[in-house]
């Protein structure tokens, strides 16, 4: 696999991966993380690539993963309720991760590949999204407390990996 920036030409297949998610997660018994916002929407993605932030994971040319990346600091992770960061020193974050599911440990490889990158990372999901809350201490993250993102009102729980 492999990784890179992302090009306003991917935004149709990045599209197609983020409606597949959406469809995924709600079948998982997580409807509300993205179905209920129809998250993210393409205007984002859009500036997101323009950032240079949006990335894609290809298997043999085929884009098979999406996901943002950049460094913090990030007013997502500004305040952090239930809890405490680890560490207060640079890191980098980790949003919008999604894969076609054809490929196994697309994902895994994404957020390797994001921690490669700077050593110090932070995530967060949903409280229902059941695969994410598995994945992250697998990878070696740990849970740090409760924050909130802008879209909607749902809590999320924050995680991170130094």
């Amino acid at each position: 696999m492999h990784i890179r920036k992302a090009l306003e030409i991917d935004l149709p297949r990045i599209m197609e991966i983020y409606a597949g998610a959406r469809r995924f997660m709600a079948a998982q018994g997580n409807p509300r993380q993205w179905g209920a916002t129809n998250w993210p929407p393409e205007e984002l993605i859009r500036e997101d690539i323009r950032r240079g932030a949006c990335h894609v994971c290809q298997e043999e040319g085929r884009i098979v993963a999406v996901f943002f990346f950049a460094p913090g600091p990030d007013p997502t992770y500004r305040v952090i309720h239930e809890g405490a960061w680890a560490a207060d020193t640079p890191y980098g974050v980790v949003h919008r991760i999604a894969s076609d599911g054809t490929v196994k440990g697309a994902g895994s490889f994404c957020i390797h590949w994001a921690y490669g990158q700077c050593g110090h990372l932070r995530m967060d999901t949903h409280p229902d999204n059941a695969p994410m809350l598995h994945l992250l201490p697998a990878l070696g993250f740990t849970r740090r407390g409760i924050i909130y993102v802008e879209e909607d009102d749902e809590p999320r729980i924050a995680f991170e990996k130094i």
